[in-house]
């Protein structure tokens, strides 16, 4: 019996060797799940998703524009509303996130769709057409943050110490591909369909490139108005060249939906509900200045009922430590697991529209009706009603007629209560307008950062084109303005 045991053990053994022998091992390396090569379509998804997370986020080591434009302020730990932007690398963790995982990948797609034979003419321009309105998008952010910018050495992984370039030279370029990129938008031909998930992936939205034009334009009249201050001809020839083709309604609006299903979800929901942290609280620089006017958005914007007094709003001390549970904290709407993002939305046009009206552009009706427009779409997109809004717009402080500051006061200070949770366009606006009046809080580093410091990376590893670039903006530190910054 051990004999035929054995035996029995001896065959198994050489018919498994056998069977080894024939295998090729070498595929025991390979990761089946991961592709050896990712196609255009994700890569450009993936874009749109790590943009909009930047932006939407906020975790305190990227995302503190809320902070910066005092919508909210810190419960425990107060540095960054104090500005302390160095301890956590906070600049140089925004610059790889859109270097790294936006303009690279876009790159990349932009590349495999040139090179891709196989793709219809028409659908293969309205691909490279998209990935350029987002490359325009993530640049004007990294502009708009730091100034000097590496751009036309930028993302070629072979030059790791790529120059800076002019700051005005890259915004003006910026404009010239967003006029390229909306030329070669052809709404009679697909995109990238459903691996759009902007406008047709989640939205379930149809006719996507005619939604991408009107993007487009919208985002053109974005760009051209930051640099009026400095460039009027070159504004007003933009805005009124793209305001008939901009958003005409909510409907229009720019959207990122977020899923129910990690890791999809709003980062808002992972750092205020996952996390169970209880790290930020509305400021009292904007909640005392919506009570004052008896804001119909304040039970959208801020949660009451943890502080014990329900419907009373109470903003936290802005730039102090303040106890979570005796302020109003971020509202519930923000909490969700699926709250949208905004790139860019009627409301923001409509302040566009009253802006230029203001600076004799012809855009075609008042700016106060204009003005009236966007606060009307802003309330009722927060789930407010038209009645309110009619009834806010009466307000002396409100009405366009008679609310104080000149137009850019009026503008700027409603604009501000507006871009309510898109911390960064908030902060950009009030860079550039000037209202609200924000101070400092007391214990601040600084005063309010009208800019980025580059990164440490930048600093030790591309140091000889860094210190040209600090040079030629006048000094890298928070406190000086970008080239569009003149007031």
């Amino acid at each position: 019996m051990k004999k035929l045991k054995l035996a029995y053990i001896l065959s198994t053994a050489v018919a498994l060797l056998a069977v080894s022998c024939t295998k090729d091992l070498t595929k025991l390396n390979e990761n089946e799940k991961k592709p050896a090569a990712v196609v255009a379509s994700t890569l450009f998804a993936n874009a749109e998703l790590a943009v909009t997370d930047v932006l939407t986020s906020t975790n305190v080591n990227l995302n503190i524009f809320r902070l910066l434009a005092q919508h909210w302020t810190e419960t425990t730990y107060p540095d960054e509303s104090q500005y302390d932007l160095s301890t956590r690398n906070i600049p140089q963790n925004v610059w790889h996130a859109l270097y790294r995982d936006v303009l690279i990948d876009l790159a990349d797609a932009k590349r495999l769709v040139e090179a891709d034979a196989t793709l219809d003419a028409a659908v293969k321009q309205n691909q490279l057409a998209q990935i350029e309105v987002v490359m325009v998008y993530t640049y004007s952010v990294l502009v708009n943050t730091w100034g000097d910018i590496p751009y036309t050495e930028a993302l070629n992984i072979d030059n790791l110490s790529p120059k800076y370039d002019d700051a005005q030279t890259v915004y003006l370029d910026l404009l010239d591909r967003l006029d390229a990129a909306i030329g070669n938008l052809n709404p009679a031909a697909m995109g990238f369909g459903s691996s759009d998930i902007l406008y047709e992936g989640n939205n379930k939205r149809t006719g996507s490139i005619a939604s991408w034009v009107k993007f487009a334009n919208s985002l053109k009249m974005r760009l051209a108005m930051v640099i009026a201050d400095v460039d009027n001809a070159r504004a007003k020839a933009a805005i009124e060249a793209a305001s008939p083709n901009a958003f005409m309604s909510a409907e229009d609006d720019a959207i990122f939906n977020y899923s129910t299903i990690p890791p999809n979800t709003n980062p808002l929901w992972v750092d205020l509900v996952q996390s169970g942290r209880l790290d930020f609280v509305g400021a009292n620089t904007l909640i005392d200045s919506m009570n004052h006017l008896n804001d119909p958005r304040r039970q959208y914007y801020f949660d009451t009922t943890k502080t014990g007094v329900t419907g009373v709003y109470r903003g936290g001390i802005y730039g102090t430590s303040n106890d979570y549970s005796a302020f109003s904290a971020v509202g519930n709407l923000l909490r969700a697991k699926d709250f949208p993002a905004v790139w860019i939305d009627y409301t923001e046009v409509e302040f566009l529209r009253a802006e230029a009206v203001e600076r004799g552009y012809a855009v075609g009706g008042a700016a106060m009706t204009h003005y009236n427009n966007a606060i009307t779409a802003s309330i009722v997109s927060w789930g407010g009603t038209q009645a309110q809004a009619a009834t806010y717009l009466l307000q002396t402080d409100v009405n366009y007629l008679t609310a104080q500051g000149g137009w850019k006061g009026k503008i700027g200070t409603q604009k501000w209560f507006a871009l309510y949770n898109r911390g960064f366009e908030a902060w950009t606006e009030w860079r550039r307008l000037d209202y609200p009046q924000l101070v400092a809080p007391p214990d601040a580093l600084s005063d309010i950062p009208v800019r980025y410091p580059y990164p440490v990376s930048e600093q030790n590893l591309n140091k000889i084109n860094y210190d040209a670039a600090a040079a030629a903006i006048g000094g890298d530190n928070v406190a000086t303005k970008l080239f569009w910054d003149i007031n």
